[in-house]
């Protein structure tokens, strides 16, 4: 019996490095690496089978209770299509899908970006995905999204660097990818002044009158357009909109953990904790310093703030503690909601990819919640794809569902946790390279003149 068990054992491990949905458990518990293995895959099916059929894009949402707004079940989300690009590479890496079908799954998503509906570059906040015509956000929000936009370069960056010494139709795909990045007209959203705005229609204009100043998840945006050889923006764009002329240096803390920045909306204790991770999926925050900060430190201390709020949870949620925290924007009780920590914005709802996301700012902290959530309440917040958007102990609300823009960070920061896999594409590309020294930061991975 003891040698059946073993060979057991040996077949369980192989067919999991297969990509198939195998674990092994040492007395009843997973290891850390195989909880993590869990987790990452689990959360890449969802950019894998859950996608969108027509288009192969990551979805807006994904509900296992089937019960969605009206016309909104096939919406491809932009931003959750650009992390997915990601989770895919880091798929492939894995060996959760063999190559050969992920080059065919994201040559798939590139054409449809590339016959879909633009504006001056910019792709929508929304599409639909049979047709890639954009699907309105918002009454006015009917145009390019420049921030989501952003996103989807960031991955690009990543598939043309992953691919680019490949065969032949690898070498195709990341000429594909650098050929639709370079599309974007970064130069066009600055409106005629020295700042990015966030969207144009051209039915709407500039009607939704969003300048982007001040941290929050944009900082890509900036990079991205001091990136572009095509449509780039000089140094004074940056320094006058995202860094507010030298206002964006707003020091605060909470307990003795301190922010250098101010963080959009004027929160006390950082925003929503997505803030430290959509910017950070390809960008390398670690040692990425400028003039006016040191981008690793916030991104970490935002996270740790995060924890901490958690754990001495002032408002006396049910379910908050050093096991189970993350406060982001997500799915609540109310509908979605932007959680953050401060007597305002806490609603006594844990999403998980606040912490799952932030692992690679703080591993004991967020290895921690992964597992207190696998081990203890798995049966009310893990589906198919791995962790549900959001939960809330206090209010005994639970849903099935989930969002592309929250399981997108999931994959790709566990993956950066274990091989900084995205990091290391994203950096080396040569325009990434040039726009962060054109902008005045300093990194260890950026190469010497």
């Amino acid at each position: 019996m003891k040698y059946f068990y073993t060979i057991c054992l040996l077949i369980s491990v192989s067919l999991f490095s297969c990509g198939l949905k195998k674990n092994v458990q040492i007395d009843g518990k997973l290891s850390d690496e195989q909880l993590l293995d869990t987790v990452q895959y689990h959360s890449f099916q969802y950019f894998w089978d859950g996608a969108e059929p027509i288009s192969g894009a990551g979805r807006e949402r994904y509900h296992e209770d089937n019960i969605y707004p009206q016309n909104d079940k096939n919406t491809v989300a932009t931003g959750a299509a650009g992390f997915g690009l990601m989770g895919i590479i880091s798929g492939i890496d894995r060996k959760f899908v063999g190559r050969e079908e992920g080059v065919e799954r994201l040559s798939k998503i590139l054409n449809y970006l590339k016959k879909a509906e633009r504006f001056h570059g910019a792709w929508p906040h929304w599409m639909v995905g049979e047709t890639g015509k954009v699907r309105p956000f918002s009454k006015f929000d009917d145009g390019g999204d420049l921030v989501e936009t952003s996103f989807v370069a960031q991955g690009l960056i990543c598939v043309k660097q992953y691919f680019k010494n490949g065969n032949r139709e690898e070498r195709a795909l990341s000429a594909l990818a650098d050929e639709l990045w370079k599309g974007i007209d970064f130069d066009f959203y600055r409106n005629g002044k020295n700042v990015l705005y966030w969207h144009w229609s051209p039915q709407n204009q500039w009607k939704m009158n969003f300048p982007v100043k001040g941290f929050n998840e944009c900082l890509i945006m900036y990079v991205m357009a001091a990136a572009s050889p095509t449509h780039g923006i000089d140094k004074k764009v940056y320094d006058e909109g995202w860094a507010m002329s030298g206002d964006i240096k707003s020091p605060r803390s909470y307990k003795d953990i301190s922010l250098q920045f101010f963080h959009q909306g004027d929160e006390p204790y950082g925003g929503p904790l997505f803030w430290a991770h959509y910017s950070f999926l390809g960008l390398n925050p670690n040692g990425l310093k400028d003039a006016y900060g040191d981008y690793g430190l916030e991104a970490k201390n935002q996270a740790l703030i995060n924890y901490q709020w958690c754990v001495d949870n002032p408002l006396g949620y049910k379910g908050y503690g050093k096991n189970s925290w993350g406060l982001t924007s997500s799915y609540s009780m109310i509908g979605y909601a932007g959680h953050a920590p401060s007597k305002e914005k806490d609603l006594g709802v844990i999403t998980p990819t606040a912490a799952i996301s932030s692992l690679v700012y703080t591993p004991d902290q967020s290895m921690a919640a992964m597992r207190y959530w696998y081990e203890n309440k798995k049966d009310k917040i893990w589906g198919k794809f791995g962790f549900y958007d959001a939960f809330s102990e206090s209010a005994n609300w639970y849903v099935p569902r989930y969002l592309g823009i929250d399981k997108g960070p999931e994959v790709v920061m566990i993956e950066n946790y274990r091989s900084g896999l995205l990091w290391k594409l994203f950096m080396q590309d040569e325009d990434v390279q040039s726009g962060l020294k054109k902008l005045g930061f300093e990194s260890p991975y950026l190469k010497k003149q």
